[in-house]
C-alpha cells in the first residue's frame, strides 16, 4: 500500500486527459496478500479481512454485484483454465486511503499471470489495474495507488493523458527510517468512502468550477516541491507541504475532512505535530501526521484520545512480488 504526499486527485483521467498531474508518494510495510491455489472444479472466492466469500460453477457465471468485484474482474482478465481458489487478506482497517483496492488489483494479476505462465513488467501490471478498475468495472480513481503496489519505495509520477513518467526519489533506507520516525499513522475509525466525493468533484470540474480548478492546480504545484524535499531529507518543510496540500484538498468538496479528522488534526498539533493530512482522497480513512521524534509519543496519546487508532508502519522499498509452492501461488 502506500502513503500519498502530496497530488492526489491530479491522476484521475478527468484531469489529466485535459492537463498533467503530479503525485509524490510512497510504498508503506503494509500490504495486501492473495494465495491462488489451481485444481479447484470451481471458482472459489474469500476475502478473509472482511469476511466475504463466492462461490461461482465457472468463468461463465461470473457476475459483478458488488461483492469480490475486484477479484472477478481479475479473473474475466486474466482466466485461468478450470477452477481456482482463491483467497485475499490485507494488514490495514478497511477504507484506510492507503490504497488498498488499488494493491489488490496489483497482486490479483500478478499472481493470475503467474497461474498462466506468463509475467508482465511492474508497470504493465499497474495499467492493467488500472483498467481494471476503470474499465472493466466502471469505478473513478487515479493510477497512483497501483503504480505504487507495483514498483514500491519512493516515487514521483507525472499522469498526462495515459502517459505515465515515473522517477524513483533517491531516499535512502536510513532516511526512510528516520522519516519513519516522524510519521504517526492514524486511522480515524471511519471507513475511507470516496465514489460520490469523486463524482461531485469531477462534475465540478468539468463545469469550470474555479474554486475546484484552483485548488486542483494548487496540488499539483505542491507535489512538484515534494520530490525534492523528499530527497533532501527536509521533513519540516515536508510537513509544512503535505499540511498545504491538505488544505488545499479540503477546497475539492466539503466532505473531505469530517468531524472526527477536524478533532485529529486538531490534537495532533497542540501536542506538537508540525503538519498532517489525510491519506487518498479523504473523506475517512487515515490521516498521515508528521512531527519531531521527541514528541512522537505525545503526538499518538492525542489522537488516540481524539478517537484514532494509531497504525505501526513503515516505508518499503519493494514493489509486488510473487512466491510460487507446489499447492498454489501467493502474491504480496
Amino acid at each position: 500500500m502506500r502513503i500519498d504526499f502530496a497530488g492526489g486527485w491530479t491522476d484521475v483521467p478527468a484531469f489529466t486527459d485535459r492537463e498533467h498531474g503530479v503525485v509524490v508518494n510512497a510504498a508503506i510495510t503494509f500490504s495486501v496478500h492473495v494465495d491462488f491455489l489451481m485444481g479447484d472444479r470451481r471458482i472459489r472466492l474469500h476475502a478473509e479481512d472482511i469476511d466475504e466469500h463466492v462461490t461461482i460453477p465457472s468463468a461463465g457465471f461470473i457476475a459483478y454485484d458488488g461483492t469480490l468485484d475486484l477479484h472477478k474482474a481479475a479473473l474475466n482478465m486474466l482466466p485461468v483454465t478450470g477452477g481456482i481458489e482463491v483467497l485475499s487478506r490485507s494488514d490495514a482497517p478497511s477504507g484506510s486511503g492507503l490504497g488498498a483496492s488499488g494493491s489488490l488489483d496489483v497482486a490479483l494479476l500478478a499472481g493470475l499471470a503467474r497461474c498462466r505462465e506468463e509475467e508482465f513488467e511492474p508497470a504493465d501490471l499497474a495499467e492493467l489495474g488500472f483498467q481494471l478498475e476503470t474499465q472493466e468495472l466502471g469505478l473513478l480513481g487515479g493510477k497512483q495507488d497501483q503504480y505504487a503496489a507495483a514498483l514500491g519505495g519512493f516515487h514521483e509520477f507525472t499522469f498526462r493523458g495515459n502517459e505515465v513518467r515515473t522517477r524513483r526519489l533517491e531516499v535512502t533506507a536510513e532516511a526512510a527510517a528516520d522519516l519513519a520516525n516522524h510519521l504517526v499513522l492514524a486511522h480515524t475509525g471511519h471507513s475511507h468512502f470516496s465514489s460520490q466525493t469523486h463524482e461531485r468533484v469531477w462534475q465540478a470540474f468539468a463545469n469550470g468550477d474555479s474554486g475546484v480548478t484552483q485548488a486542483l492546480h494548487s496540488i499539483r504545484d505542491v507535489a512538484a516541491s515534494v520530490a525534492d524535499t523528499l530527497e533532501a531529507g527536509d521533513w519540516p518543510r515536508l510537513a509544512t507541504l503535505v499540511t498545504e496540500n491538505w488544505r488545499q484538498q479540503q477546497r475539492l468538496d466539503a466532505t473531505i475532512a469530517t468531524p472526527r479528522s477536524h478533532e485529529i488534526e486538531a490534537a495532533a498539533m497542540r501536542a506538537g505535530a508540525w503538519g498532517l493530512k489525510a491519506t487518498g482522497a479523504g473523506a475517512g480513512g487515515c490521516m498521515a501526521v508528521f512531527g519531531p521524534p521527541a514528541d512522537r509519543t505525545a503526538i499518538a496519546d492525542a489522537v488516540r484520545q481524539a478517537g484514532a487508532t494509531v497504525l505501526d508502519v513503515g516505508f518499503a522499498p519493494g514493489g509486488v512480488a510473487a512466491d510460487e509452492m507446489s499447492d498454489g501461488a501467493g502474491v504480496t
